[in-house]
């Protein structure tokens, strides 16, 4: 008795002072094979340097079908992964924003989600043999002092399943949270150029992209033609249609060369304007492409058609005196919607282009690495400039059998050591010699064959600027913006916030027909199998102490 007694008391003692270990010490062990409840080493960092309080409110809560559940749980469980790495500085909550004591006042509250910059989603279910439509916000607000940013949870690839685009904001989760805490704080920003001098676009056509990057980098444009770009972290060329002379070639060379980050979004061919008659696609001279082919690939003078494309409104007959507009697809404007195996294009939608060209690998010096990035389709067919261009095009049905063309490389990434192409051009009295490199640290390079990529339309009506990426026809927002942005995160940090974008689940989906086939008794076997060990283990038991006890008595 006395045994039994200090027994339990030792385990009683243990047991309270473990407790009031783990009030201190947080452990955590992930023993899922995907590491499905690890944050990555830069978020944790992140968290444990926070300075200030960060809240955040999530407003995906409520009653949900398994797969937004499920997505719900995981934004639950990565928030307490961060709220655990940041010393009690990152708290949340999550809010049903359905929940109302009145119609109004629930319209009152979507409306105020709306303004704040979260986008609402019709949630379809079956319940009790009726078809349900309900609105929910699958999004967050992200507040440091009296800054806010809008997160979108439910953010993935439009073309895919739902069930895979769910899985894919699953996996993005960790990335876009990290991403809003890391820009509402006070950081060192990076400085960003803006190669405009170049292009007869609109500025009004950049708008949106500037207005993005300022909200993360200190942005400058080169109007003033600088001798150099020393200073500078990056560098976009935005859709230049005017040759580059030979000195502004060099200072992007040196540029280059000397470690910096380039974005190229140059076209292969010129085009002008088009009409229902068709107008020639002319070459397009940048004096860029001995720069390009020295790094190893070459932007082609040809554009791209591609079965799967975006489409143009034309007009198809009249019903009366009204015009009939329609919208049919127009394989000018390829939707690039098959990527390498990179952070940057991970789970982001498809890219919207007009007037693609295409780019081909070539042989390089030795130390650059080339990955792919976007492809189109398989189904496309090249034409070399000059090349017609006719709207009235869209009105034919394609013949599969001319688009036997295969994928087309439509971006890449460079990544390695540089070496110029004025090595062996500079002569010995020539003043550039003393600051010349002829090669020198690890440089980045995304050349992207369609710098429409970087534009967004515009609606002179209201005179405002719509997202880039956005299609007005379709009213869809593709993957543009996400594709620049992921870009320049990874080619500014590529050991930073954007490996969480490497981390990818595994869907392991039910097979829906076997379930509806053979759902009963395997669920009558989950459930009695349990139930009879139990009572076979507490009949073994049984027995053996009777047998025990009973040779005793």
């Amino acid at each position: 008795m006395k045994k039994s007694i200090l027994r339990f008391s030792f385990l009683l003692i243990a047991l309270v002072g473990i407790n009031w270990l783990s009030s201190f010490v947080a452990l955590r062990w992930d023993l899922t094979e995907d590491k499905r409840y690890t944050i990555s080493d830069a978020s944790t960092q992140l968290m444990e340097s926070l300075d200030r309080n960060v809240h955040v409110t999530v407003y995906l809560s409520g009653d949900f079908p398994p797969g937004f559940e499920r997505l719900e749980k995981a934004t639950r469980e990565t928030l307490d992964e961060f709220k655990a790495s940041s010393r009690g500085r990152l708290t949340y909550q999550f809010i049903d924003p359905s929940v109302a004591t009145s119609e109004e006042k629930r319209q009152r509250q979507y409306q105020q989600l709306v303004e704040a910059g979260l986008v609402p989603t019709n949630l379809f279910a079956n319940e009790q043999g009726k078809r349900t439509e309900k609105i929910i916000f699958p999004g967050a607000l992200v507040e440091v002092d009296t800054l806010a940013l809008p997160v979108q949870i439910l953010k993935g690839n439009k073309s895919g399943t739902p069930e895979e685009k769910l899985n894919q904001s699953y996996e993005n989760i960790e990335f876009e949270m990290a991403s809003a805490i890391r820009q509402l704080l006070p950081t060192d920003r990076k400085k960003i150029g803006l190669v405009v001098s170049h292009t007869s676009s609109s500025p009004a056509l950049f708008s949106d992209l500037v207005a993005t990057l300022q909200l993360k980098y200190d942005v400058f444009l080169d109007v003033n033609n600088p001798e150099t770009y020393d200073g500078l972290d990056a560098l976009l060329l935005l859709k230049p249609d005017q040759p580059f002379t030979e000195e502004e070639k060099y200072k992007l060379d040196q540029f280059v060369v000397n470690g910096g980050k380039a974005l190229f979004f140059t076209d292969g061919a010129r085009i002008d304007s088009v009409g229902l008659d068709g107008t020639y696609a002319q070459p397009l001279d940048l004096n860029l492409g001995d720069l390009f082919f020295k790094w190893g690939l070459r932007v082609n003078a040809n554009l791209v058609k591609d079965l799967n494309c975006a489409p143009i409104v034309l007009n198809v007959g009249a019903m009366g005196d009204e015009p009939q507009l329609k919208p049919l697809p127009w394989r000018f404007y390829p939707l690039l919607n098959r990527f390498g195996a990179h952070p940057i294009v991970r789970n982001i939608d498809a890219v919207y282009t007009r007037f693609l060209s295409s780019i081909d690998t070539v042989g390089s010096e030795a130390g650059l690495l080339k990955t792919p990035l976007l492809m189109t389709s398989p189904y496309t067919r090249t034409l070399t400039a000059p090349a017609m261009v006719s709207y009235n095009e869209a009105r034919q049905q394609p013949d599969p059998a001319d688009y036997q063309g295969g994928e087309k490389l439509a971006a890449v990434l460079l990544e390695g050591t540089f070496t110029s192409l004025f090595q062996n051009r500079l002569l010995p009295q020539d003043p550039r010699r003393a600051n010349f490199q002829a090669s020198g640290t690890d440089g980045k390079v995304v050349v992207v064959a369609d710098g429409d990529v970087v534009l967004n339309d515009f609606d002179y009506r209201r005179n405002t600027p719509f997202p880039l990426g956005y299609d007005r026809i379709t009213q869809n927002i593709f993957g543009n913006k996400d594709f620049i942005l992921h870009a320049l995160d990874y080619m500014l940090e590529p050991e930073g916030l954007i490996q969480a974008r490497s981390r990818q689940i595994s869907i392991r989906m039910l097979d829906k027909i076997r379930i509806q086939e053979e759902g009963t008794p395997w669920q009558l076997l989950n459930m009695l199998v349990p139930v009879g060990l139990v009572g076979l283990f507490g009949a073994i038991r049984y027995g053996l102490r009777r047998r025990k006890f009973g040779k005793q008595a």
